[in-house]
């Protein structure tokens, strides 16, 4: 397979996987290199994501790595043997590649999981609400680049729409829900696009009110998608161009530990729905 220019974050995910299966074993990668008959050069390329890599081949460095996890290693193959060609790539060479990136990642989630402290999650955002947000980067972005971006998140959305119906969750500080982005009338029509979703099977909306007492995690803003095993789970941090994808087994355990800590700590569904419904009638 020829040698990729810039890989995706899916390509680097899966080269991260097998490099990590190699280091297990306690393989350099020259050795690696020799049980496939290569160099050293070619496995270092596949670890980066730089080269692609079969089906067979992926099964054959997982044997030689002693890897006995074959949901771990059928999840590499599918990741290895993928040719999705999905909407984001419209926006390549548009957006920087970390938009792409994330929309990809969605698309193969298992699940999403979102903990928002000061702006509504960007999956139940509207379009004025999101427009908004982009609006007030500095320096300002060209309308043209403004409306990639708001066109873009809006279509992210299609991972809630039928037939995907990927399982979400999302908690929300009281302080997100009434920080008025735009105007008022922009408010109450994002708060109605949050009951509105909220009330899919496949979807659930948990509130923090300011007056809920022993709550200390509003530093605990996260983005985690759930991947087709554990071991390919993804946390995500905001960064100035997109997002920073995090892998390590260590830190996606605790960033699952805190979500289950902050959901804990949350109004249950039917009381956090109820909660917005108030929200609404004050606006």
């Amino acid at each position: 397979m020829p040698r990729r220019q810039q890989a995706t974050a899916r390509q680097e995910r899966l080269g991260i996987e097998l490099r990590k299966l190699r280091e297990a074993a306690g393989l350099r990668g020259r050795e690696a290199a020799a049980l496939l008959g290569t160099d050293a050069a070619r496995v270092s390329q596949i670890e980066s994501g730089l080269a692609g890599v079969s089906a067979a081949r992926v099964r054959q460095l997982a044997a030689h790595y002693s890897c006995t996890d074959d949901e771990l290693v059928a999840a590499l193959v599918a990741m290895a043997t993928d040719r999705t060609r999905g909407w984001w790539e419209e926006y390549r060479g548009l957006l920087p590649t970390s938009f792409l990136d994330l929309a990809e990642l969605e698309h193969h989630s298992a699940y999403r999981l979102d903990v928002e402290f000061l702006h509504v999650p960007g999956l139940l955002q509207t379009e004025d609400y999101a427009r908004a947000i982009f609006s007030y980067r500095v320096p300002e972005l060209p309308k043209e680049d403004l409306e990639l971006r708001v066109r873009h998140r809006l279509q992210r959305k299609v991972i809630l729409e039928e037939p995907a119906l990927t399982r979400y969750e999302a908690v929300i500080h009281e302080a997100a829900l009434r920080i008025m982005v735009a105007s008022r009338a922009s408010a109450r029509e994002q708060l109605a696009r949050v009951l509105e979703l909220s009330e899919a099977d496949h979807i659930t909306v948990r509130v923090i009110p300011f007056h809920l007492e022993g709550f200390a995690g509003a530093t605990n803003a996260m983005m985690y998608v759930g991947g087709a095993v554990p071991k390919l789970d993804t946390a995500l941090r905001d960064a100035p161009q997109g997002a920073a994808f995090i892998d390590s087994e260590a830190q996606l355990g605790a960033f699952r530990t805190l979500f289950r800590k902050v959901e804990a700590a949350s109004l249950d569904p039917e009381r956090s729905r109820d909660f917005i419904h108030t929200l609404v009638n004050e606006l």
